[in-house]
């Protein structure tokens, strides 16, 4: 990129700004505050940094109202105007109960009462 003029940078910055305040669906939920998700990849997420300068440990993240995974931040930098977090690990919120037991997809679904 430093091979661009300035007045061009400057315009892939504003619009790169401007494309990152959109409202997004995603959003983090720690200690009772709420932040929206500006970027999501594979271990790890994006906030603005505005909101928060520092953030690590135990999240859950939310899709709308819906509650969509729990992760474990590891660490959290300051870039331009983001906060980039790292994940250590992401699990997946199941809507249903924890099975103990293997479920047999031919098993049947119910009995008939006797005649």
């Amino acid at each position: 990129m430093e091979f661009l003029p300035n007045d061009i940078l400057n315009g892939l910055q504003q619009a790169r700004s401007r494309e990152t305040k959109r409202p997004s669906r995603l959003s983090v939920h720690a200690a009772g505050k709420v932040w929206p998700v500006l970027r999501r990849w594979v271990g790890g997420f994006s906030l603005d940094a505005e909101g928060v300068s520092k953030l690590r440990g135990h999240v859950d993240l939310y899709e709308g109202p819906r509650h969509i995974s729990t992760a474990l931040i590891m660490a959290s930098e300051v870039e331009g105007s983001e906060l980039l977090c790292t994940t250590k690990r992401e699990t997946p919120v199941r809507q249903g109960p924890a099975l103990d037991f293997v479920r047999d997809e031919n098993a049947p679904v119910g009995y008939l009462p006797s005649a």
